[in-house]
C-alpha cells in the first residue's frame, strides 16, 4: 500500500531529517501494547545470532520483518525520530497488516483492483478498512473454496450499501467515496442504478464507457472522451464499456 507510515512528512520535518534505530521501534511497541486490538499480538524476538525481528501475530496469520529493514524504511520516508512520530508510523504500518479471514467475512468489501503486475486488467477484490485505509484481504492457505466464495459474496452485498456522490463536469460523470479513498470502485457493484442517476443529471448514457483507475474515482463519459481521460491520466488506468462491468470476476 502507498504510504505505509502515514502521511508524508513537511518540508520542514524532511529538513530536520533523522534516522530512526531499532531501538526506537522497541520503545514503540511497548508503548503500543496495551492499546492493540484483541487478538493482535507483537513481538520482538532479540537473538545474539541474529537481528531482532518484530512478529506480527493475528487469527493465525503472522508477519516477520527485521527491525533494522523497518527502521530503515522509516528513515527514508522521513518518520520523525521521536518516540511520538515512530509510534504514529507504527501503528500506521499495522493498520496495512494482513486481514485475518474472520474479519473478511465479517467486514469486507468488494471493490475493484489490477489483476496483474503489469496492470492491463481488473477484478474485484475484498478489502478491509481499517484507520481510513482499505487493505487488501487475500484468503489464508486454510480458507477453504466454499469459504472464500462466502466471503466474496458476502462483501459483494457490503458494497450495495457504499454511498457515492456524483459529480458532473461537461461530458464527464465523477463517481467518488468521500470517506475512504479506496473504495470509490465499490459504487460499481450497482451499475444500473449509477446509470439512471446520471441520467436523472442530464448526461447522456446511450454509450458510456467507464474509466476505472483503482484507488481514484471512477469516471464516466462517451467512448471518445472517456479514451482522452485514461490517455490524460497519470496512473495506470482501464477503458471498458459499462455493460463490461456486470462482468468483471475476482483478483
Amino acid at each position: 500500500m502507498d504510504a505505509p507510515f502515514g502521511a508524508p512528512a513537511g518540508l520542514l520535518r524532511r529538513l530536520a531529517r533523522a534516522q530512526v534505530r531499532a531501538d526506537d521501534l522497541v520503545e514503540a511497541v511497548e508503548g503500543l501494547r496495551g492499546t492493540l486490538p484483541t487478538g493482535l499480538r507483537l513481538l520482538v524476538v532479540d537473538d545474539a545470532a541474529q537481528p531482532p525481528v518484530l512478529i506480527v501475530e493475528e487469527a493465525g496469520r503472522g508477519t516477520r520483518v527485521p527491525l533494522d529493514q523497518l527502521a530503515g524504511e522509516m528513515t527514508r520516508a522521513h518518520v520523525p525520530a521521536t518516540r511520538d512520530g515512530v509510534a504514529a508510523a507504527l501503528r500506521s504500518w499495522l493498520s496495512r497488516r494482513p486481514v485475518p479471514d474472520a474479519e473478511a467475512a465479517t467486514a469486507g468489501i468488494a471493490v475493484l483492483d489490477w489483476t496483474d503486475a503489469a496492470q492491463t486488467t481488473i477484478g474485484w477484490r475484498v478489502v478491509l478498512v481499517r484507520d481510513g485505509v482499505a487493505v487488501p484481504w487475500r484468503p489464508s492457505r486454510h480458507a477453504a473454496p466454499a469459504a472464500v466464495h462466502q466471503v466474496r459474496s458476502a462483501s459483494l452485498g457490503r458494497s450495495y450499501a457504499v454511498s457515492g456522490d456524483l459529480r458532473v463536469q461537461g461530458p464527464v460523470a465523477l463517481w467518488s467515496h468521500s470517506g475512504v479513498p479506496g473504495l470509490h470502485t465499490a459504487l460499481l457493484v450497482r451499475p444500473e442504478e449509477l446509470l439512471a442517476e446520471m441520467g436523472d443529471a442530464g448526461l447522456p448514457v446511450r454509450d458510456v464507457h467507464v474509466v476505472v483507475t483503482p484507488q481514484r474515482p471512477v469516471a464516466c463519459a462517451d467512448p471518445g472522451v472517456a479514451r482522452r481521460l485514461a490517455a490524460e491520466a497519470t496512473g495506470s488506468s482501464l477503458t471498458m464499456p459499462w455493460r463490461y462491468v456486470a462482468d468483471l470476476g475476482w483478483v
